[in-house]
């Protein structure tokens, strides 16, 4: 009995694979929906399995002993989750947390280690990948340490915008003050003047971006910066 075709995928990573490979790994990716603020990745806890996301995005978290946390970096369909495994180490010291429900490829540790051998295409890539994660990484860290609460705010709605499917996206005051590791009323007063500006709509815990244009012009210069060095290392995203 013939099996259906497996549909293309959708994260670009994968997409981006010689046909012949990709053929090969497509059968042992299991689908999954990812589910908001479900953790595919835990810290201190082995990494079992890569996961490749298809629609949604990933925070990744570092968590303080004294309960704190911040972001530290975002991924989406143009990623991966569990790189670790990638360095040769089942060991990892971050939270990847679902931020934006949707769907995820999941790969177990095992099947992603043949997968590294039988597609030769793989592991460049994904450390070409790995390369531009860190230079996100580092770029939040000296945004984060001197840029003005509204520019890193700007930063970040771009960031989530590019991995969204539309101009909305579920998000709360609460979260947004998580990710960028700063008080709620600070957020607040940011949120409310880039809603009076005409930059946003924000209800409901929906945030919705109506003058994209604008909102790059309010933020600082570590969203482009990154969004370089993605492009000189993967290519400009499609579409």
């Amino acid at each position: 009995m013939s099996h259906p075709p497996h549909p293309p995928p959708r994260n670009r990573l994968l997409a981006a694979l010689p046909a012949e490979e990709l053929s090969r790994l497509l059968p042992r990716l299991e689908p999954q929906e990812a589910r908001l603020r479900a953790p595919l990745m835990e810290p201190d806890l082995p990494v079992t399995a890569v996961h490749f996301p298809e629609t949604g995005w990933v925070s990744m978290i570092a968590r303080m002993m004294d309960g704190r946390s911040a972001e530290v970096g975002m991924l989406g369909s143009e990623g991966i989750v569990g790189l670790s495994l990638l360095m040769g180490t089942d060991q990892n010291a971050l939270e990847a947390l679902v931020q934006a429900p949707g769907t995820v490829l999941r790969l177990p540790a095992a099947a992603f280690r043949e997968s590294l051998e039988d597609c030769p295409s793989l592991r460049p890539m994904l450390l070409r990948y790995a390369l531009a994660f860190q230079a996100q990484v580092t770029q939040t860290a000296a945004c984060n340490g001197h840029h003005a609460l509204d520019q890193r705010l700007a930063r970040w709605l771009l960031m989530a915008h590019d991995r969204a499917c539309g101009d909305s996206f579920p998000m709360t005051q609460e979260l947004l003050a998580l990710m960028l590791c700063v008080h709620r009323p600070g957020v607040t007063v940011s949120a409310r003047l880039f809603q009076q500006a005409g930059l946003i709509r924000y209800a409901q815990g929906q945030m919705t971006i109506t003058d994209r244009p604008g909102l790059e012009a309010a933020a600082c210069e570590c969203y482009g910066a990154v969004r370089r060095q993605f492009e000189a290392l993967l290519g400009a995203p499609r579409g």
